[in-house]
């Protein structure tokens, strides 16, 4: 992690930060790409010797000048030489150079990515799907676009520059003339469109990849939603929603393309007005033929870099606005964490308390003082109205959001003073919303872990989904689709309990995990818990009462309190509000 985590500081990012923090993911890989760097230096510096080299053999063989043999022998040879060598440093220099940055990207996809598993529940309750999977792959992608097809120009055309523009002045000067200072002066008319248009690039670029997260919002909510939407005929209402955004996504790719568009012809009219000065100069220079193509000749491979490096630098702005937003999600703070001095959860756990257990989202309290107390092996029903603070009780026994007030605590002791993973593996959840992956049946049983066919055909005979499951058109390696579309609620449900009975934890959530399936599949279902349940530590929440009357504690909790407390019969007696929620129940 320590490669993949490097830099971190703010969220918000500079150009200059974001440059930094990218050249510290490329520093592990540094022989490389010096390497690159040094090839890209070598041919950019023989631009003066091949241009020289390339005067010499003209002024021989066209006999504007005397040489010796030996020496037109010498220059023949040069000239290929030396674009062979140019060539085959380029080579080393683009595969070398490339190598790093996409090994660059890649590590920064695994570090956001690795990151987001770190994240607490609420950061994606804040989020948008669509806008985390834009970070990790269309930023991403923008940053490697840039890295692997700049750098290396980057480094190669400000050598060829300065060699090019070096031989026009090492070609005026060898001629005395008086002003050498036209060869530059054209450079900084060339810097100023290179830098105003790079920021408008840099600002259009972070409005297109907002646009582009949140198209994918949409396209990820309506497909995840695809029987809503039918169900209600909103095709048209999704249909006119995605179009106003995909227009918005492409109203900013027009600008960038305009304002990137925009070098090409400033350049070459810069360069245009810059052979009218040599032409000028050679006129009044009265220079050779061989000096004047010298000298034009120089200037042209002068140009080729600067309008390059104006390419580079609206490609390095639109990386950074890309990059920005990745970096973004890669310091995402971390609230949950384990942390400096946690010990393993090792052991079975003999009791569990929640001590004056207290909760908000930030909206007014959900959970106030809380205490209750499980011991091994209790089955703990928690009933309760909507929004009464049932689900948030159990998501605080893992973790997954941290206790703004009291403690959880296992054993006597805090779980905060626990290793995260060691925590979790004590605990099994199934609730209602079941997610299975686009996998086959074998590997979302297993989840994760090695085990045996034979261990998975066990879990699943005890789940009641063995039968199901052979009728299938590959049995155990079936794949299921996205979110196991392919199977039906009663199937996903008792898959998701066959995983449940293989991890083998001593504590089991279960939340509503029957509440919406039909009264067939209710039962085999219910049957499969059952099982599940033998011999561990139950927290069952349901709407159902039915299903939680065997319960050895009933809870009641009315807006974050415990308002009742015992067993079925004892709670009905007592005709409180149990008995109204088991009325309205049986009613129902």
């Amino acid at each position: 992690m320590s490669e993949l985590n490097q830099g971190a500081p703010a969220a918000s990012q500079s150009s200059l930060s974001a440059y930094r923090r990218l050249i510290g993911y490329a520093f592990p890989y540094k022989k490389r790409l010096f390497l690159g760097i040094f090839m890209a230096m070598l041919a950019g510096s023989s631009v003066p010797a091949l241009l020289i080299s390339f005067q010499k053999s003209v002024d021989h063989f066209f006999g504007l000048k005397e040489m010796t043999g030996n020496a037109s022998i010498l220059f023949a040879v040069l000239v290929p030489a030396l674009m062979v060598l140019q060539g085959v440093c380029y080579y080393i220099s683009v595969v070398n150079i490339n190598w790093v940055g996409f090994r660059v990207v890649t590590n920064l996809r695994a570090a956001a990515f690795a990151n987001l598993q770190s994240l607490e529940m609420g950061y994606f309750g804040k989020q948008r799907a669509g806008d985390l999977i834009s970070r990790i792959s269309n930023d991403t992608v923008q940053v490697q676009n840039a890295v692997s097809s700049s750098i290396g120009m980057l480094i190669r055309e400000p050598f060829i520059l300065v060699g090019a523009v070096g031989t026009v002045i090492w070609k005026l000067q060898s001629l005395e003339a008086n002003n050498v200072n036209f060869a530059l002066l054209v450079l900084p008319f060339c810097l100023i469109p290179i830098l105003i248009l790079g920021r408008k690039v840099k600002k259009y670029a972070r409005q297109n990849q907002e646009r582009l997260a949140g198209l994918l919002s949409i396209l990820d909510e309506n497909i995840g939603g695809a029987r809503i939407v039918r169900a209600f005929g909103m095709e048209q209402y999704e249909m006119d929603k995605f179009e106003k955004e995909n227009e918005r996504v492409f109203g900013r790719l027009v600008k960038i393309i305009s304002v990137r568009s925009a070098n090409q012809p400033i350049m070459q009219i810069i360069a245009a007005i810059s052979i009218v000065i040599a032409l000028l100069f050679a006129q009044n220079l009265n220079l050779t033929i061989t000096d004047f193509i010298t000298i034009v000749g120089a200037m042209v491979m002068a140009y080729q870099p600067i309008r390059k490096l104006g390419g580079v630098q609206m490609n390095i702005q639109q990386a950074t606005a890309a990059a920005t937003r990745v970096f973004e999600l890669i310091d995402a703070p971390v609230h949950i964490s384990t942390e400096e001095g946690a010990v393993p959860l090792d052991g079975p756990v003999e009791t569990i308390h929640f001590n004056n257990l207290s909760f908000t989202y930030g909206e007014g309290p959900v959970l106030t003082n809380l205490n209750i107390e499980v011991k091994a092996g209790q089955c703990i029903a928690l009933v309760g109205s909507s929004g009464s603070g049932k689900t948030t009780l159990v998501n605080l026994l893992p973790r997954f959001y941290e206790a703004t007030g009291g403690s959880v605590e296992m054993n006597g002791r805090n779980i905060r003073d626990y290793t995260l993973d060691s925590l979790r593996s004590h605990i099994a959840l199934v609730s209602q919303d079941t997610f299975l992956f686009n996998d086959s049946i074998h590997q979302n049983i297993s989840y994760g872990s090695n085990y045996s066919r034979e261990e998975v055909e066990e879990a699943a005979r005890k789940a009641n989904a063995h039968e199901f499951i052979m009728e299938q058109p590959q049995g155990y390696d079936t794949e299921i689709g996205d979110r196991g579309v392919l199977l039906s609620g009663g199937q996903k449900q008792r898959i998701s309990i066959a995983r449940a009975l293989l991890r083998n934890a001593p504590i089991l959530i279960l939340d509503e995990a029957t509440s919406a399936l039909d009264n067939e599949s209710e039962r085999l279902v219910q049957a499969a818990i059952n099982q599940l349940m033998e011999g561990r530590t139950v927290f069952a929440i349901a709407h159902r009462l039915s299903t939680v009357q065997h319960a050895d504690r009933i809870i009641v909790l009315d807006k974050g309190e415990v308002v009742e407390e015992g067993n079925h019969e004892a709670l009905l007696a007592k005709g409180g509000a149990y008995k109204r929620l088991y009325d309205l129940s049986f009613d129902g």
